[in-house]
């Protein structure tokens, strides 16, 4: 990692005193329905998201960690209303997003944008790369032609590809090329928030490093506020100020990284911290080896959801579902054993 990748892990938010988070999310949730076939009625539902609280403060990077299913990429459409939730609220510097008309909406569409986690299936296929940038100040009627072209050009140089790449198709270029464009795409219209929705895990390691230095350049030289979704946690150490991990819906623990790298407070955490394979083969550690399967989302245990699993689960846990209790300096974790 460059120098600037580090510097974004230890870049604070503005001053809590005189600033307001730019993102907020109060009991935010999504179930989806699961039928049993196509001629039979609902069997049950999936909640995607279980009521998350969060919050993004401007200039930060909060890490959003779990394993897959648990339903990080589900809330990070969620907070740019790509989908409609079931119930709770997301507030965008304030205004809540859900009571947006269709002309507000577009607007809002500008300060918030996305980088998918598979750059190929993110792109037209029928268009080049410079009609795929050029597309977004189209839809909001942003400048004349020939300044559209000239920011495409710009928006190329920024993500390190040169302006002959404007005339190619995406089939052209390698993952980590067509990352880059997705990136310069979400950077057209000057967003204030970036949710980076598994940026880097369709991409071959040896690229992966690049694209992570050029998002942290990118969010420390235009100021941007991030969230950013993975289940890698070596990638979340380097990019990000705070994280909030997940469990089947739930947010279980969230604070800074150094804090969730050094002192846990969930057994879960402890668990996801112990499975990241250690590249020095000399190093010797007991693998962390889970209690059960992970259990079905469409039937999920009472109380603490990972109960089941989980080697300190006492009586409580099994029939109440703990909330996040403060546990040091913007420090809270969901865990009644570790209260």
């Amino acid at each position: 990692m460059t120098a600037a990748a580090h510097a974004s892990q230890h870049a604070g938010p503005a001053s809590r005193e005189t600033a307001e988070p730019l993102l907020v999310t109060r009991d935010l949730t999504k179930s989806f329905p699961v039928r049993a076939g196509m001629l039979s009625g609902r069997r049950g539902e999936v909640r995607a998201v279980d009521h998350v609280s969060i919050e993004v403060w401007p200039g930060e990077t909060l890490g959003l960690v779990g394993e897959s299913g648990c339903g990080k990429s589900t809330l990070g459409r969620l907070v740019l209303r790509l989908i409609e939730p079931t119930s709770g609220s997301v507030l965008f510097r304030g205004r809540d997003v859900a009571a947006l008309s269709r002309a507000e909406l577009k607007a809002f569409r500008k300060r918030m944008q996305i980088v998918f986690q598979d750059p190929y299936a993110s792109l037209n296929p029928r268009m080049t790369v410079g009609e795929a940038l050029e597309e977004p100040f189209v839809i909001h009627g942003v400048g004349t032609r020939a300044e559209r072209r000239e920011r495409v050009t710009e928006l190329l140089h920024r993500v390190g590809l040169t302006p002959e790449h404007a005339s190619h198709y995406p089939h052209e270029f390698s993952g980590g090329q067509r990352q880059r464009v997705g990136i310069a795409r979400a950077l057209a219209l000057d967003p204030e928030l970036i949710v980076a929705d598994e940026p880097v895990s369709a991409l071959d390691v040896s690229i992966q490093a690049q694209v992570l230095n050029l998002l942290a350049d990118l969010q420390r030289e235009l100021h941007l506020t991030m969230l950013f979704i993975s289940h890698d946690l070596r990638v979340v150490r380097h990019m990000s100020r705070r994280v909030a991990v997940m469990y089947l819906g739930r947010l279980i623990e969230v604070a800074p990284t150094a804090t969730i790298f050094s002192a846990p407070a969930h057994p879960y955490t402890r668990l996801l911290l112990e499975s990241v394979p250690d590249p020095d083969p000399r190093r010797r550690r007991r693998a962390a080896v889970p209690v059960g399967d992970v259990p079905s989302p469409i039937d999920p245990p009472t109380g603490c959801h990972f109960h089941p699993r989980c080697p300190l689960a006492q009586e409580r846990c099994r029939v109440e579902a703990p909330g996040l209790t403060p546990r040091g300096p913007e420090h809270a974790a969901a865990c009644w054993a570790n209260t």
